[in-house]
């Protein structure tokens, strides 16, 4: 009977045991879920709030209209999806109910496309706007055209991503259960094609973006060489580069470069690992590390927004201008120096000379004061 009940009181003293054992585990897991979201989240709502003062300060346009969705696309993203992963820590079993696992694998689909949808939308407005200005100027490219288009992304987004709960794919718990994604290993021929139609439409997005900012960059580069090269060139050309070149211009140019390099860092891994899944051997770590990536984005995008924003940019640009005026006023002052000292030197070089012409003459020559009143200057040789 004591070994019974000993045996038998040992179990809840076990159990008792293993949960406090996986306390400290628990708790380690969720620190960085817990300071992604909380970095997302303040950071993007930050970045909102620097645009709408910047909005406020100057004439809206198309280009702040879509980097202000993709910083409410990033705000949304991180506290839809954020917490899920976070209650995962504290239930395992919690992306096992299949309603809330698809919901995920929902949220990871649409945000990570919209995403590089609007980079790319944010690239082809600065490629109209640079490349082809007419076409920019009779499409009417504004803030109203900006916000249809993302209403566009948004809808159609939506549409495609939610494919996967109508049945053309399933949603699967990965092997960390703490994140849910289309069943990339699928052999279906439906669920296959999906996840290949969502890897050609990401691909597209990406080189549809870098080729984008390649022309941007090109055609700027060629601009600014006709402008130096070609001083005669037509006063238009000049006046278009003058624009081009303005402050506000560079701060669009680099915050589309510094952006595009962010979200496609981020987003590439997540692709490449959808097409390996699906061509070659799967592998679970690499998928969570791309995953892990994927989140960072929504972390970065918001602080080059803020740093980069118009009244930081264009004391950073006004410091700039000023230390490339120092140098140019230093270089001109040492070529002045120079002159001044080539022209001393080239008179203390003739003042030389003559000396020595003077001292070579002979010595029994002997000069007379010269006469104001006689035309003639004599010199006498003794004999």
């Amino acid at each position: 009977m004591e070994s019974a009940n000993n045996t038998h009181g040992s179990v809840p003293i076990n159990e008792t045991l293993l949960q406090h054992s996986q306390v400290p585990r628990i708790e380690t897991g969720m620190i960085l879920p817990s300071f992604m979201f909380a970095g997302g989240a303040i950071g993007n709502l930050t970045a909102i709030l620097v645009l709408s003062v910047s909005r406020q300060e100057t004439k809206p346009s198309a280009f702040y209209t879509l980097v202000c969705g993709l910083a409410v696309t990033d705000l949304l993203g991180t506290c839809l999806a954020s917490p899920v992963t976070i209650a995962t820590y504290l239930n395992p079993d919690v992306l096992r109910h299949r309603h809330l696992c698809e919901f995920h694998s929902f949220l990871l689909l649409f945000f990570s496309l919209t995403g590089l949808s609007i980079i790319c939308a944010m690239a082809a407005e600065r490629y109209l706007a640079i490349c082809c200005p007419y076409t920019y100027q009779r499409w009417s490219v504004g803030r109203g055209f900006a916000q249809k288009l993302l209403f566009y992304i948004y809808i159609s987004h939506i549409l495609f991503c939610c494919l996967p709960m109508m049945g053309m794919a399933k949603s699967e718990l990965q092997p960390s259960n703490t994140w849910c994604f289309i069943d990339w290993r699928a052999h279906e021929p439906l669920a296959a094609s999906y996840t290949i139609l969502y890897v050609v439409v990401s691909v597209l997005l990406i080189l549809g973006t870098i080729v984008l900012n390649l022309a941007v960059c090109g055609a700027l580069l060629l601009m600014w060489q006709r402008t130096v090269r070609l001083p005669v060139t037509r006063s238009s050309v000049r006046e278009r580069w003058r624009v081009l070149s303005s402050a506000r211009e560079t701060q669009m140019m680099t915050v589309l470069v510094m952006t595009s390099a962010v979200v496609l860092t981020c987003s590439v891994p997540l692709v490449v690992r959808v097409f390996a899944n699906v061509m070659l051997k799967p592998d679970s770590k690499a998928d969570l590390a791309a995953i892990r990536i994927a989140s960072v984005n929504p972390i970065l995008d918001p602080w080059i927004y803020i740093l980069l924003r118009k009244s930081l940019f264009r004391k950073l640009l006004g410091l700039s201008k000023q230390d490339s005026f120092n140098r140019n006023i230093s270089r001109t002052q040492r070529n002045l120096f120079h002159l001044e000292f080539m022209k001393g030197s080239h008179a203390v070089t003739e003042l030389m000379h003559n000396t020595s012409i003077i001292i070579q003459l002979p010595a029994t020559v002997h000069f007379t004061a010269y006469d104001a009143e006689s035309p003639d200057q004599t010199y006498t040789t003794a004999d």
